[in-house]
C-alpha cells in the first residue's frame, strides 16, 4: 500500500515538473479548442480560458503566473491522452477534464471577471493596454 502510494506520488511529481516548465502553443489551444467538444456544460467556459490563454500568449492580456500557471495546467490536462480517467473511455473519459476546468474555474473566478470586462471594454473601443498585472 505505501509502495503504491509512493508510486502515485512520483508519477504526481512528475507531472508537476512537465507543468511547472511547460509553455502553451498556438497547436496546444488549437487542439484544445477541437477537444471542448466533448466537454457538454463546461464548454463555453473552458473556451473563455482557452481564450483568456490566446490573447495572454499574443501579449494582448497580461495574466499573473498563479492564474497563468492554473490556466496551462488545465489545458494540458484537458490535451493530455493519459490522465486520471483516460479520454479513450466513453463518457467517463471525460468527467475528471470537466472536474478539471470547475476547479479551475473556481480558482480564476475573479480573473475570469477581470477578462471578460477587458473583452467588452475591448469592443466598445477603449484603449487595449489598460489590463496590467498586478
Amino acid at each position: 500500500m505505501v509502495l503504491q502510494k509512493l508510486k502515485y506520488l512520483g508519477k504526481a511529481l512528475a507531472l508537476f515538473k512537465v507543468f511547472k516548465t511547460y509553455s502553451l502553443t498556438n497547436k496546444d489551444i488549437a487542439d484544445a479548442d477541437n477537444l471542448a467538444e466533448h466537454l457538454s456544460d463546461r464548454k463555453a467556459e473552458f473556451k473563455l480560458i482557452l481564450a483568456m490563454a490566446n490573447d495572454s500568449i499574443k501579449g494582448r492580456y497580461k495574466i499573473g503566473k498563479l492564474n497563468l500557471g492554473i490556466i496551462v495546467a488545465t489545458v494540458v490536462y484537458v490535451i493530455a491522452p493519459l490522465d486520471a480517467i483516460p479520454d479513450v473511455v466513453p463518457v467517463l473519459g471525460w468527467v475528471d477534464d470537466v472536474a478539471i476546468i470547475g476547479y479551475a474555474l473556481s480558482r480564476l473566478k475573479s480573473e475570469v471577471i477581470k477578462y471578460q470586462k477587458w473583452i467588452a471594454s475591448t469592443e466598445t473601443g477603449i484603449d487595449r493596454s489598460i489590463n496590467r498585472v498586478r
